[in-house]
């Protein structure tokens, strides 16, 4: 294959983005014909390689390019031929010209998968007031109430099973968590009904919630326990970021759905607390 002598001109818009450090030689003797150094209109001439920079650049960060690609050929001097083929300077170019990008995989829907881990425990908000059961009533949802009870009323108190899961996507600073009734297929989900805000209700799990994933039956048991200071608990939506349980000051209200900032507390503690 012919040896030429190359003339190539290289637009600053063109320049690939990189982090390689610059590499400099005290020793070489070939520099940078820079007239024009604001609008680095320059050229170098390197045995058989004249290169010349036109253009305005478009940030620093492409000018420091250019520089880089300008001393990698200062470093290739060596070379016995004293000329280059094509093959030769085709290759520098694929080494040192082409931009290089990261691949990241595409975004795929998390898997939650069951732990061995299951809490039994009851829960309270920050004025003390126990969530209970409220009565079935013909035309709502089964949902649940909290209200402060007195020492001969515990056993109105709603036992959880809290079970604990592991996502296959990025674990953020919270544990995914399904809030079980004990002893029932019954468990707390956050939901829409006829298109409305999300509200929180009882239902019955569609078969094993072993596993759940995004658009499952089950998606909407889901919850993101975060631990708030020492004792604290929130309890936030996976299917709708951003909604947290939440209770009212007063006694026998709805346990509900909230966005934060709310006058409603979204702060919980755990007692009774067994493993099982």
């Amino acid at each position: 294959m012919a040896c030429h002598e190359y003339v190539h001109q290289l637009d600053l818009s063109e320049a690939f983005e990189t982090d390689s450090a610059i590499y400099s030689d005290s020793a070489d003797s070939d520099e940078l014909d820079c007239p024009d150094p604001q609008s680095m209109s320059c050229q170098c001439d390197m045995h058989d390689i004249k290169l010349e920079l036109s253009s305005h650049p478009h940030s620093m960060r492409q000018v420091v390019n250019i520089i880089i690609a300008v001393e990698r050929l200062k470093h290739i001097k060596n070379m016995s031929s004293g000329k280059f083929c094509d093959e030769e300077l085709l290759g520098f170019i694929l080494e040192n010209v082409i931009e290089e990008r990261l691949v990241k995989p595409l975004n795929e829907t998390p898997i939650y998968s069951k732990t061995s881990l299951t809490l039994q425990c009851t829960i309270c908000d920050k004025y003390k007031k126990t969530m209970v059961q409220s009565n079935k009533l013909s035309d709502e949802p089964l949902h649940l109430k909290a209200v402060t009870l007195s020492a001969g009323a515990m056993q109105y108190k709603v036992q959880f099973s809290m079970s604990t899961f592991v996502s296959s996507a990025t674990q953020k600073e919270a544990q995914p968590v399904c809030l079980g009734i004990s002893n029932s297929n019954l468990y707390l989900a956050c939901t829409q009904l006829d298109g409305s805000s999300p509200v929180l209700i009882l239902k019955e799990a569609s078969g094993s919630v072993n596993t759940i994933k995004a658009g499952d039956p089950n998606d909407s048991l889901l919850f993101f326990r975060k631990e708030t200071g020492t004792r604290y608990n929130t309890f936030e939506s996976v299917k709708y970021p951003g909604w947290f349980i939440s209770t009212a000051f007063d006694d026998w209200e709805k346990v509900e759905m909230n966005q934060m900032p709310t006058t409603r507390t979204t702060n919980f503690t755990l007692e009774d607390q067994k493993r099982i």
